[in-house]
């Protein structure tokens, strides 16, 4: 081993990779997005949320906040439950059927998950 430091600086940026690669919101390809549809399936805890959202036929993928978030917003895992008819405004990338939601609408209360975004 010629430079040991490299070499930990090399094995520091694969360990983090597909946590950059997998959070934030560079996949994202529109800011303004807004989808309404039927809760399927709900996954919620850390990393974030996850909710399957029926569409017209279509499964949407939708990025809710970490808990500490979702409960900071008001959203209980009562109002992500399966069958819960729910809007979400967020940043999306629409031919993945993906978005993650920056405001949620539900039985007509705004849930806001990034406030000043």
């Amino acid at each position: 081993m010629r430079n040991p430091l490299k070499y930990l600086l090399l094995l520091a940026t694969l360990a983090t990779a597909p946590a950059v690669a997998h959070h934030g919101w560079a996949w994202a390809t529109e800011d303004d997005y807004s989808v309404t549809g039927s809760i399927t399936e709900a996954r919620l805890g850390n990393p974030h949320g996850e909710l399957t959202l029926d569409v017209d036929g279509t499964a949407w993928n939708v990025e809710v906040g970490q808990p500490w978030r979702n409960d900071r917003a008001g959203l209980t895992a009562e109002l992500l439950s399966e069958g819960r008819t729910i809007t979400v405004h967020g940043a999306a990338a629409p031919e993945d059927a993906r978005i993650k939601a920056v405001r949620v609408v539900i039985d007509g209360e705004d849930y806001v998950l990034y406030p000043g975004r």
